[in-house]
């Protein structure tokens, strides 16, 4: 908890707008509440105000310091509906069609961050992350520069004997979310864009390992010469050419990632580098091994899961995980709240595109 409590502190200096599509849920409804009691900015529920106040009096849930807007309601409705229409027309959107997606909470949620009527936006503890991805990705759009959207975890895990793995018993894992299969420059895109976020929120150098069946095998086998080896150089090209004073390796096998004494019995001391045993970031060969990953993790451990943090992406977002508990989504929203006050340092340029201009 030292984490997340660490993050609600530096938030409630500098607090944040976040919209929150899934407002008649129970636990986005309690995530809200306690994301202005903690006071770290202001909560916007959207979704049907009956019944957003009926499930919040049937929980004994004050709304108090909490928004609610209903999109069919709204009286920015006709703008972003406009304004829809506008950016999608050379995809055959009209008006009436841009009107039924606007009545759609996670199109609207998207509208209003690109508008910069909310700082930031955290959604799928109902939706499917596609049902989230789609507006986003039809609105926003990555961040300029940016070849690769990902999505990154933090876990925090839950018991002391664990300090020692990562930072202080903080992990971050990428990509969770959107890349299938990455090819070597995408994981080299990863790679670095969680290296710079785990930079911003832990202030140290990252130690990224891009991990494997094996540990540094093809590095050893002449000829041969794995795609997380190949990843790990262009990243660490990269991210000295962009100045993020980070470390990468690869290719690790999870327990010499993460573990010292193992890591120093299958590498030696003479390769065992910056990263070997002392990872606190992880990078996974593709989706299928991270989903299964972090599930693992979070439901077989004391571990708080705080994710999916969207990186590469024009504003903060968020995708959810549909088992996430009203602490996982206070946690989600203040890592993103947080992340808005140094957004354009990682992303120069970002914000500034507002839709159909």
């Amino acid at each position: 908890m030292r984490f997340i409590t660490g993050i609600f502190e530096r938030l409630q200096s500098h607090p944040k707008r976040v919209v929150f599509p899934e407002g008649q849920d129970s636990r986005v409804i309690q995530a809200a509440r306690q994301f202005f009691t903690l006071k770290l900015g202001v909560p916007i529920l959207l979704g049907n105000r009956k019944q957003i106040r009926e499930t919040a009096d049937k929980l004994s849930i004050s709304l108090e310091g909490v928004r609610i807007i209903d999109p069919i309601q709204s009286d920015d409705l006709e703008t972003f509906v406009r304004r829809f229409e506008l950016l999608r027309r050379g995809y055959g959107l009209d008006m009436t069609a841009a009107r039924e997606a606007m009545y759609q909470p996670n199109f609207y949620a998207s509208m209003m961050l690109a508008m910069h009527q909310a700082d930031a936006m955290v959604s799928g503890a109902v939706d499917s992350s596609s049902v989230v991805l789609r507006p986003l990705l039809q609105i926003i759009h990555p961040a300029e520069g940016t070849q690769t959207v990902c999505g990154c975890q933090i876990i925090e895990l839950g018991d002391a004997d664990n300090a020692k793995i990562g930072s202080d018993g903080v992990l971050f894992l990428a990509d969770c979310s959107i890349q299938q299969d990455p090819t070597i420059e995408q994981l080299a895109d990863i790679a670095v864009a969680t290296a710079r976020l785990a930079l911003q929120i832990t202030s140290e150098p990252p130690r990224v390992a891009l991990l494997s069946l094996t540990t540094h095998e093809s590095a050893m086998a002449q000829g041969i010469t794995s795609k997380e080896y190949a990843a790990a150089l262009l990243a660490a090209n990269r991210a000295e050419k962009e100045g993020i004073k980070a470390f990468f390796d690869g290719e690790l096998q999870a327990d010499a990632a993460l573990i010292s004494e193992i890591a120093h019995r299958k590498l030696g001391d003479d390769a065992l580098g910056a990263v070997a045993g002392k990872a606190n970031v992880l990078i996974f060969p593709n989706l299928e091994a991270a989903d299964i990953s972090s599930r693992l993790v979070q439901h077989l451990s004391r571990t708080n899961v705080y994710g999916d943090i969207l990186l590469g992406i024009d504003r903060p977002v968020a995708v959810l995980s549909r088992a996430a508990t009203a602490h996982d989504i206070l946690g989600v929203a203040a890592i993103l709240g947080e992340q808005c006050n140094r957004y354009r340092r990682m992303y120069p340029g970002v914000g500034i595109r507002i839709p159909g201009e």
